[in-house]
């Protein structure tokens, strides 16, 4: 039997792999290096992700901590605005550092707080007045309409 190769030139397997080795081995090095890249890019991102939202909480938790101790009337609103004969409306708002809270014509008995709402049904078009006082006799006060359709 002949011989197809001889010991000197090794086994045509192994010199082929020794021609495709350098290629093979780049070519691993630039897959392995992308995939470093993409999961070192979505972990950044998630990092300032992360970040921004804890930098906005800060800043909502201090905007709110500067509205706590300031007497204001936040909001003071009607949903509907508009609303039939016989049917209820939610008469909502919403007060920062009042001593006293009281609407005007009164419907019941209010208490200060950053957001209540009760419901209404108003007869007729009604001017409805929340009006807040803190312990240091200063007075807020806003008004609204509620318009009553047949």
């Amino acid at each position: 039997m002949k011989r197809l190769y001889s010991r000197e030139e090794g086994n045509p397997t192994t010199a082929q792999i020794r021609r495709v080795l350098p290629f093979v081995s780049i070519a691993l090095f630039v897959v392995l290096a992308y995939d470093v890249w993409v999961f070192y890019s979505r972990w950044d991102r998630g990092r300032r992700v992360a970040e921004q939202r804890a930098e906005k909480e800060a800043a909502d938790a201090k905007r709110t901590l500067e509205l706590i101790g300031q007497f204001k009337i936040l909001n003071f609103y009607s949903v509907p605005g508009v609303v039939k004969r016989g049917k209820q409306a939610n008469l909502c708002y919403s007060v920062v550092g009042a001593k006293t809270v009281r609407l005007e014509p009164a419907v019941k008995p209010l208490y200060p707080a950053l957001s209540y709402c009760l419901q209404i049904s108003p007869q007729k078009d009604t001017e409805y007045r929340l009006i807040a006082e803190d312990g240091a006799g200063h007075t807020a006060a806003q008004s609204l309409v509620i318009k009553v359709i047949r």
